[in-house]
């Protein structure tokens, strides 16, 4: 008997109560169905918000109105929001101690927190820990400035194993201490570590922290998130480091290919963005390369002019990760420039400040959501934009956070904000926020 035959047989008045309970049963299931942003770069680490029903416009050209507001210490790492809870990690200059905090996503009230000694030394800009954290299956990860891991039980921030990359594994800080966010692949979490022997990256057993393997060296460790991608069928391991872009086998850390690039002051930032068999990467003083990448090999395809700071031909960006389409690139360049350029030349399309503004190492960051652009500029803006081959065109812009980080004379916000539950996180020095970008019911 087929559904249809069945329900005909239900007395009327049990049909309507049936099917009113599974329209309410829908309904508040598609009520609280939202995206996590449970790591760098999102749930798919891809700079892109998957979630629906988001505000094209702002009520508002000031201050956006908060769900709630907390206070934090300096940093500059991005909040991760999971399973109802937002985790930060700042640092308490006096104390000589960072620290990672959990809050409630629904009400801002911390949850747990947990400090440990740090000490900076001669870290360059030691506002405190730049990585992100990630959140995966009840656990927490951070690594701190100057290389502490620890991996905490979500709910309760206890310690369940930590790492200390200086003192097991012989680590040489870079200049900007720690940055790059580490990678959950299954039972691996994958991290930059930049030890000795061999050791620029390691894989542990996310569970124990007990070590899987270890790769490739180099004098620098840098500051680029590792990333998998898939080329020529076969998962893989793409590791940007300031003498080359690597690829690795994630199960094993062998060696794949390598493409040598020298990077100027170690500054391997932005995540590489795959677009189908190629890859690309922007560097601030050593300009764009687009690669070609098979299952186990790749060649360049173009490259950038790298010869001056200040007249660039191409995208030469600090720290945003690029939006990469068949068509176009679309970044920040190394003073303030929003740039479009073609995919399959590097030429440059247009240029704009209006989104940005104007002075060295000038950073927005990028994120995508259906039709438009969210840009999170330096000065605390949130912007709805679309960017397009003729043009920048922005929609509404609102004040998110206010800047408070002093850099080249002016006054800055160099974090990675979350897109989650259909709101913004974002922090300064002073708080975290959460901004509802629902868009309102009619």
């Amino acid at each position: 008997m087929c559904a249809s035959q069945y329900c005909k047989q239900i007395p009327a008045a049990i049909r309507t109560i049936v099917l009113l309970a599974s329209a309410l049963l829908f309904d508040l299931s598609s009520a609280v169905v939202a995206d996590d942003w449970p790591q760098w770069g999102g749930p798919k680490r891809d700079c892109i918000w998957h979630e629906s029903g988001i505000v094209r416009q702002f009520s508002t050209q000031g201050l956006l109105p908060r769900k709630w507001s907390a206070p934090v210490a300096e940093g500059y790492s991005g909040p991760a929001v999971a399973n109802g809870l937002v985790f930060i990690t700042d640092r308490l200059a006096d104390a000589g101690e960072e620290r990672i905090l959990c809050f409630d996503a629904e009400t801002g009230k911390q949850v747990w927190s947990y400090q440990h000694p740090a000490r900076y030394g001669s870290l360059n800009y030691p506002a405190g820990p730049r990585a992100t954290p990630v959140v995966f299956a009840g656990r927490v990860y951070t690594i701190g400035a100057v290389g502490h891991m620890f991996c905490f039980e979500e709910t309760t921030g206890k310690v369940l194993w930590q790492k200390d990359f200086q003192a097991d594994f012989g680590t040489t800080l870079p200049t900007w201490g720690m940055a790059a966010s580490p990678l959950i692949d299954g039972d691996r979490l994958i991290t930059l570590v930049g030890g000795s022997p061999g050791a620029l990256i390691v894989c542990f057993d996310r569970r124990t922290g007990a070590e899987l393997w270890r790769s490739l060296e180099d004098a620098e460790v840098g500051y680029c998130p590792p990333v998998i991608y898939e080329f020529g069928g076969r998962r893989q391991l793409i590791v940007w480091h300031p003498s080359a872009v690597s690829s690795l086998d994630p199960e094993t850390g062998k060696l794949l290919w390598e493409i040598p690039w020298k990077i100027k002051a170690g500054l391997t930032v932005p995540m590489p963005r795959q677009l189908g068999d190629r890859l690309f990467l922007t560097a601030f003083y050593d300009g764009p390369m687009m690669l070609q990448v098979t299952a186990d090999s790749a060649k360049i395809l173009w490259k950038g002019d790298s010869s001056s700071e200040i007249e660039t031909d191409g995208l030469h960006s600090i720290m945003p990760t690029p939006i990469v389409n068949s068509e176009n690139i679309f970044g920040v360049c190394s003073y303030g420039q929003l740039r479009c350029l073609k995919t399959e030349s590097g030429e440059r399309v247009w240029e704009t400040l209006d989104a940005t503004g104007s002075g060295r190492w000038w950073n927005a960051f990028l994120i995508q959501n259906d039709d438009v652009t969210f840009l999170h500029n330096e000065q605390g803006d949130l912007i709805i934009a679309q960017l397009k081959a003729d043009g920048y065109h922005e929609i509404s812009r609102a004040k998110l956070v206010e800047p408070t980080r002093p850099v080249q004379r002016r006054m800055t916000i160099w974090s990675h904000p979350a897109f989650a539950m259909k709101s913004v996180f974002a922090r300064n020095d002073k708080e975290l926020v959460r901004v509802d970008l629902a868009e309102p019911q009619k």
